[in-house]
């Protein structure tokens, strides 16, 4: 695998190594050994996948500790904007984002820390979307930014007239205003 640095320390993308043939092709998702190396120390514990329509958008969501989150990130089927936003205050990073396409042709994974906010926009008619996540998840520690907050300034590569929502996505605080934010000081992995 290859691991691909972006403008924020930690946030990684990952491209398999493909093995292609008339047959079709093969490559390893996961490997716990090589992602220490290449990544960082962390355990997955849960898999989720979900199944969404063009349009959709979920996000920007976290879990506070201790039950922060750690993902990692991919398609199966489609295509989707991927963003992760640094939440932490005190990072020089703080605030800002990084956004990628993961798609079923590039096969590429995101891998977004604890301490960032995530979301996903659909940009394919549908989509099927896998994550690894370092913790287990916990209700009561959800946490969640707008995801239309201009101070983000994300661009979710959707006309607004076409983006939806679930009812609790539409409500959420604007980062200037969320009360409850990770610091950059604290190591999470702990």
């Amino acid at each position: 695998m290859k691991v691909l640095k972006t403008s924020i320390k930690g946030v990684v993308i990952i491209e398999p190594d493909l093995f292609k043939d008339s047959r079709g092709y093969f490559f390893e998702s996961f490997n716990q050994k090589e992602f220490k190396e290449k990544v960082c120390e962390t355990l997955f514990v849960q898999d989720n996948e979900s199944k969404s329509c063009f349009g959709v958008l979920r996000g920007l969501h976290f879990q506070k500790p201790p039950f922060a989150q750690s993902k990692l990130v991919r398609v199966v089927k489609g295509a989707v904007l991927d963003v992760a936003v640094d939440i932490r205050k005190g990072s020089p990073t703080f605030g800002q984002h990084v956004a990628v396409e993961l798609t079923e042709d590039n096969r590429c994974q995101f891998f977004i820390p604890r301490g960032f906010a995530h979301g996903f926009s659909v940009l394919s008619e549908e989509v099927i979307f896998q994550y690894k996540c370092d913790n287990f998840y916990s209700p009561q520690s959800e946490g969640a930014l707008a995801w239309d907050d201009p101070d983000l300034d994300i661009d979710w590569r959707i006309p607004f007239d076409k983006i939806v929502l679930s009812e609790k996505d539409t409500r959420h605080l604007r980062l200037k205003d969320t009360e409850w934010l990770f610091d950059y000081s604290v190591d999470y992995y702990k």
